[in-house]
């Protein structure tokens, strides 16, 4: 289960989780729940994850994860509006570094709030950073990869260091990026569209079944309840090696998700 405090989701999923473990549905230790640590935050690690504890009503997370890889102007704990100056750029504290944040993550595992630690967001040299400097290694690495934007270099580079890759855009956003961004979806890729022709899947199924074969971990989001039962039907089936080596000649380079248009500022520049 993944949530963050700027998907303003922590409140509403923590009552349905008091109403299911009170009912007997399921069962606490049977869930892994993660959420994320909001920009604004990042001076106040502590006091954020026990306010998402609270609105989800836990004693513990099984993963908290850095949301984006940057210190912003504190508007309050648990406050996600992003701070925009008079030129409507972000506010970004220069007084808080990573490692500083990171160390106040490594606290909350000794403080029994977390079980595992995480970053999201993060290249190839912040993650590199964050190994230098951590006493409690990244579990997790989640970030946008998909057959566009297929980042084989970070992604080898976490994997071989014992870091798990979660893909938080694994169809690349679909409908929702390209109207939001106006990013080209690659489900409409036909290379894509004849292997889903091939294993009477759809294109989306082949784009997990791709990601689940790259080693990764795909959360794909979705609000129809036929799609969510589709996204559980990709193990009856595999790709070859050829196919996967076709898959990776789509490859664009491209990033459909870019916080800049709400931010003034693009930090993956």
């Amino acid at each position: 289960m993944f949530l963050s405090a700027d998907y303003k989701n922590e409140a509403e999923v923590g009552e349905a989780l008091a109403g299911a473990f009170s009912t007997g549905l399921v069962k606490r230790e049977d869930l892994f729940i993660t959420t994320k640590l909001w920009n604004s935050d990042h001076g106040n690690v502590v006091e954020a994850c026990k306010d998402s504890l609270k609105k989800l009503r836990l004693d513990y997370l099984d993963l908290y994860l850095v949301h984006f890889p940057v210190a912003t102007k504190h508007t309050g704990v648990g406050a996600t509006a992003s701070a925009l100056d008079e030129d409507g750029v972000l506010e970004i504290d220069t007084t808080i570094s990573l490692e500083t944040t990171w160390h106040a993550m490594e606290e909350l595992v000794s403080m029994g709030l977390v079980r595992s630690i995480g970053i999201s967001n993060y290249d190839i040299f912040l993650t590199r950073d964050c190994l230098a400097y951590s006493k409690v290694k990244p579990a997790v690495n989640q970030i946008e990869t998909h057959p566009y934007f297929q980042r084989d270099s970070l992604v080898k580079f976490c994997q071989k260091h014992g870091i798990c890759v979660t893909a938080h855009t694994p169809l690349g956003g679909a409908a929702a990026n390209s109207e939001l961004f106006g990013s080209v979806s690659c489900l409409d890729d036909p290379v894509l569209k004849n292997l889903a022709e091939k294993y009477k899947k759809t294109v989306a199924q082949v784009v997990l079944r791709w990601g689940i074969q790259r080693n990764t971990v795909v959360i794909p989001k979705t609000s129809k309840l036929e799609r969510l039962n589709e996204n559980f039907q990709v193990f009856d089936f595999e790709l070859t090696k050829e196919e996967m080596d076709l898959i990776k000649k789509v490859d664009r380079k491209h990033r459909t998700n870019q916080p800049a248009k709400f931010w003034g500022i693009d930090l993956y520049a």
